[in-house]
């Protein structure tokens, strides 16, 4: 299986490689023969699993953003990698968010048991690898996941890093840095912009903050650094950004694949490409 190689044919539900996933379905449409026929041949199956949240935005981006993000993120991946696509986890750990309505949170020893779980599942039915796609920050306990999952031999990763997303913005002409592009600002109203234009109401092009000193987020929650619920500058966002930073993802996630797919975690000494 190359890590460069693209999917043969196109699979309903996903967009192709390299083209705007704009009105793509969030849920992958695969039938079981489309499952079948994508592991035929595999050395190792890998599934690719979007976690987001569901968590205020602004007063212009929907609830269900770090979602979307997530979903565009593993729709471009599904479309350049012989990867399974599985539905997004929707509800995760926001409880930084609890003062704006709308935002459900779950514990984090809840995403903890549900991905796990999903994990074991796929095992049994001989999907070997798990890539988590995490579209919200605040899902600290994915980290804790993989740990622990590679600790007892399961091929399995976390993706995107802050580097990625460091190098995807460099990619994408992004202006605002990763620490003031904290929440519903210049790349994910990109994204949103590029994938999903009618879901982004007026408003962004006004409501810049900056907050980089956030040293008690954990224990004051964002409340205490906005009022908007916004930190970031959203009115630099375009959808041709939006477009380049999938790109860059997309890029870097061929590292990823090459580490679950040639090398099993417990074999010791892993490196990844460079």
């Amino acid at each position: 299986m190359s890590s460069s190689g693209s999917q043969a044919g196109h699979v309903p539900g996903r967009a192709p490689a390299g083209q705007p996933v704009t009105g793509a379905p969030v849920l992958p449409l695969d039938t079981s023969e489309d499952v079948r026929v994508r592991a035929a041949g595999a050395d190792v199956q890998v599934a690719v699993l979007p976690v987001g949240s569901y968590e205020q935005h602004g007063p212009y981006l929907p609830l269900a953003t770090d979602t979307l993000v997530a979903c565009a993120i593993a729709r471009e991946v599904a479309a350049a990698y012989p990867v399974h696509l599985l539905p997004p986890v929707t509800v995760s750990c926001s409880h930084e968010h609890a003062a704006w309505p709308g935002t459900v949170s779950v514990s984090a020893t809840t995403l903890y048991a549900v991905v796990r779980d999903m994990a074991a599942s796929l095992r049994r039915s001989g999907v070997e690898a798990l890539v988590v796609v995490n579209g919200h920050g605040g899902n600290y306990v994915l980290g804790n996941v993989v740990q622990e999952a590679t600790a007892e031999g399961h091929r399995t990763a976390l993706f995107p890093a802050a580097e990625d997303w460091d190098a995807a913005r460099e990619r994408a002409g992004v202006e605002t840095s990763l620490l003031s592009d904290m929440h519903a600002g210049e790349m994910e109203t990109s994204i949103l912009l590029h994938c999903h234009p009618e879901l982004v109401r007026p408003g962004h092009e006004t409501t810049d903050l900056l907050a980089d000193d956030r040293r008690h987020l954990l224990s004051l929650g964002m409340s205490a650094y906005t009022g908007s619920g916004v930190i970031g500058r959203p009115s630099l966002a375009t959808a041709g950004k939006g477009k380049e930073l999938l790109a860059g993802l997309v890029e870097a996630f061929g590292a990823y694949f090459s580490v679950v797919t040639s090398t099993a975690p417990d074999a010791g000494g892993v490196t990844p490409p460079s």
